[in-house]
């Protein structure tokens, strides 16, 4: 059925259909590993040690913390500590470029219908900003900022390839794009993105389509905030790392409140919010070993921002 729109596609070089059968996944990280673990809404450098201390007490292997309230709302110091943690921890520390549509004056951002504009860079000063923001952060240490906006992702790697932001200043696709088809998948990893985290309603076959054209490491949350779907897909992580490697798992928290944007009257929560994502890490982590206990994980210490390769067979 619909032969001919199928064929289309692969003259494009895309998949024609989605399913399981175009994995299992060939491609790692450049240390060999298929996956990697991220913890998400490490909001500030306080939130970031209660979390690298839990995984430490808990055994939790860790290799990457996003942050979700953005650069504007850390103090310089704060951004430094937080890179200072990460890199004594070995670990990514990625932090969501600031100005959004969502948190300004768009009366469209803030209706029903307004959840498709709400992480976009409105206008050109926002644009302008979010330039500002990426060097900001590098200056003070960051080398992984999140995006949430296709223009802005361009804007960025046309910047970074002409030098003018460094080349060690990495791009992390955020959920919110909405990353949903291998050609918008495609289309980012072209434009800049170093790793993309999809929407987190894709199937098991969905996600191996998206995997099929890209290279890039794919971000896929196995618990969901409520905001986002309330999904809680843990016993479908082993296939997950088969079909999607290289491929970081995330765990956010379902019936958890929204921290966005945070700061000190919510940092008690954000620490304990911090310390039970990584107990949800360590029950990921306790499947991994009972049903996939051959799968290679990147070792601590592994610095996590870079491109997938191959692997020859």
């Amino acid at each position: 059925m619909y032969d001919e729109a199928r064929a289309a596609l692969k003259r494009l070089g895309l998949p024609d259909r989605d399913g399981i059968d175009w994995g299992p996944s060939t491609k790692r990280f450049t240390d060999g590993a298929q996956v990697r673990v991220e913890i998400p809404s490490c909001e500030g450098p306080r939130v970031l040690r209660a979390v690298l201390e839990e995984a430490e007490r808990l055994g939790v292997r860790l290799h990457r913390v996003s942050q979700g309230s953005g650069v504007l709302l850390l103090t310089d110091e704060e951004i430094r500590e937080m890179a200072r943690l990460g890199a004594e921890a070995g670990i990514e520390v990625s932090l969501f470029i600031g100005p959004r549509a969502g948190w300004h004056l768009s009366p469209l951002a803030k209706s029903d219908a307004g959840g498709m504009v709400r992480s976009r860079t409105l206008g050109v000063e926002q644009m302008v900003q979010s330039v500002e923001e990426v060097k900001r952060a590098y200056a003070l240490g960051i080398r992984s900022v999140l995006v949430a906006d296709d223009g802005l992702l361009w804007v960025l790697g046309e910047l970074r390839s002409r030098g003018e932001i460094p080349a060690d200043m990495k791009y992390k696709v955020s959920v919110m794009m909405g990353v949903a088809n291998p050609a918008t998948a495609l289309l980012l990893e072209r434009y800049g993105a170093d790793t993309i985290n999809v929407s987190t309603d894709l199937s098991l076959g969905q996600l191996a389509a998206v995997r099929a054209v890209t290279s890039v490491p794919l971000d896929i949350y196995v618990e969901v905030p409520d905001d986002l779907g309330g999904f809680v897909r843990y016993y479908e992580i082993p296939e997950l790392i088969s079909l999607t490697s290289p491929v970081y798992i995330k765990y956010g928290l379902r019936n958890a409140p929204n921290l966005y944007p945070s700061g000190g009257h919510l940092e008690d929560l954000a620490i304990t919010l911090g310390r039970e994502r990584v107990r949800r890490a360590r029950i990921g982590q306790e499947l991994m070993e009972r049903y996939c206990p051959g799968v290679v994980m990147s070792k601590p210490g592994e610095r996590c921002a870079d491109l997938a390769v191959p692997v020859v067979r």
